[in-house]
C-alpha cells in the first residue's frame, strides 16, 4: 500500500523561512511525480509546485522565486524549500504522489507565518 507521509510545518515569522519534506513508500518504481498543494482556511486547495520523476518542476505564480521544489536522488523523497514567507502563505500543505493507479495525498502539515 502507498502511504505518503509530510513533516516540517510549524510556526515562523515573515520573512523567514521552513522545509518541508514528503516520503513515499510502497510505490516501487512507478512514481509519475509529486506535487505540493495547500489549503488556506475557507478557500480552495490549490496547487503550489510539482515535480515529474525526470525532475521537471511548475510552480505556482505566487510562489515563483521563493519556493523550490526538490526530490532525493531516491525520487521517493520530495522536499519544499520555502523562503521569503508571507502570511498569505499560511495553510495546510498536502503532498500528492502520482501514480498509474491514481493519487495519493498525505494527511498535511500545518504552515503559519506570523506578521
Amino acid at each position: 500500500q502507498v502511504q505518503v507521509v509530510e513533516s516540517g510545518g510549524g510556526l515562523v515569522q515573515v520573512g523567514g523561512s521552513l522545509r518541508l519534506s514528503c516520503a513515499v513508500s510502497g510505490s516501487g518504481s512507478s512514481l509519475y511525480a509529486m506535487g505540493w498543494y495547500r489549503q488556506a482556511p475557507g478557500k480552495q486547495r490549490e496547487l503550489v509546485a510539482t515535480i515529474t520523476k525526470t525532475g521537471s518542476t511548475n510552480y505556482a505564480d505566487s510562489v515563483k522565486g521563493r519556493f523550490t521544489i526538490s526530490n532525493h536522488n531516491t525520487q521517493d523523497t520530495v522536499y519544499l524549500q520555502m523562503n521569503s514567507l508571507r502570511p498569505e502563505d499560511t495553510a495546510v500543505y498536502y503532498c500528492n504522489a502520482f501514480l498509474p493507479t491514481g493519487t495519493v495525498w498525505g494527511q498535511g502539515t500545518q504552515v503559519t507565518v506570523s506578521s
